[in-house]
């Protein structure tokens, strides 16, 4: 055997690195860009106010006793697509998985249930078109998403997606994350580089979960996307890998 022919140590080296780095899962984090509560109130007085600046979300039951409480938070993804497109190619990557982070905090208002344990669910909305407000729980407004508006105009019981059921374990501090489940307009979204928003709402009789919103100024709601590239981008650059490995052999062997 011809000696030359053997591959260089360098050659193996590059090829194992070339390879890793084209088989390597990249992740994206983006925070919030617009985020609220809404609330029923104890007997509905709150249904038509707006808390879309206050420094916490909240998902709570609506048989304790201060009522309902959903939260909307929308994420802008252009940032997401131009890093996966950049790193991969566009459109020559798929989506992995997706998670929410959460940072829980202590209720620092009376028109708050206590702090409870339970199940919240998260959809994805359809029509994104809400609007945050400026609305506190001290000084709530009008200027912006409420509940009377969330269940009249932007819920789309056709159109809006279920990515999971989750759990809430209790506690005003620490973070939580949670694997969304991968619907077809959630990872349409992210493919597109269009904004997306959520809902979280109570999943049962006892949940009640403050955490973080942007304007908390830290431990706002994050996403972490994960991609890899497709497939087919992936054969192609081990062919490619392959090729190149032939061919340094058959030139070697030239000399």
């Amino acid at each position: 055997m011809n000696l030359l022919s053997r591959p260089r140590p360098l050659q193996v080296l590059a090829l194992s690195a070339l390879a890793a780095g084209t088989c390597a899962a990249d992740s994206y984090l983006t925070n919030s860009i617009a985020d609220a509560f809404v609330a029923t109130g104890p007997t509905g007085n709150l249904s038509g106010s707006n808390f879309g600046a206050a420094g916490s979300l909240t998902v709570e039951s609506a048989a304790l006793p201060r009522g309902q409480f959903q939260s909307v938070i929308e994420f802008d993804l252009s940032g997401a697509e131009s890093h996966f497109n950049s790193e991969y190619g566009v459109g020559d990557w798929t989506v992995q998985s997706v998670s929410l982070q959460l940072t829980a905090s202590a209720h620092g208002n009376s028109i708050f249930n206590s702090v409870a344990a339970g199940q919240f669910g998260v959809s994805l909305m359809a029509n994104n078109s809400w609007v945050e407000g400026t609305g506190t729980g001290g000084a709530p407004t009008s200027d912006g998403i409420t509940y009377n508006s969330l269940t009249s105009t932007y819920i789309n019981n056709a159109n809006d997606q279920a990515l999971g059921t989750f759990q809430f374990v209790g506690g005003t501090s620490g973070t939580g994350n949670y694997n969304l489940g991968l619907s077809s307009g959630l990872v349409g979204d992210l493919q597109g580089g269009s904004d997306l928003s959520l809902r979280l709402y109570p999943a049962d009789n006892q949940v009640s979960y403050l955490f973080n919103s942007r304007e908390a100024g830290t431990g706002e709601p994050e996403l972490t996307i994960v991609a890899t590239p497709e497939p087919g981008t992936l054969e192609l650059g081990v062919t490619g890998l392959a090729m190149f490995a032939v061919w340094n052999r058959k030139r070697v062997r030239r000399r």
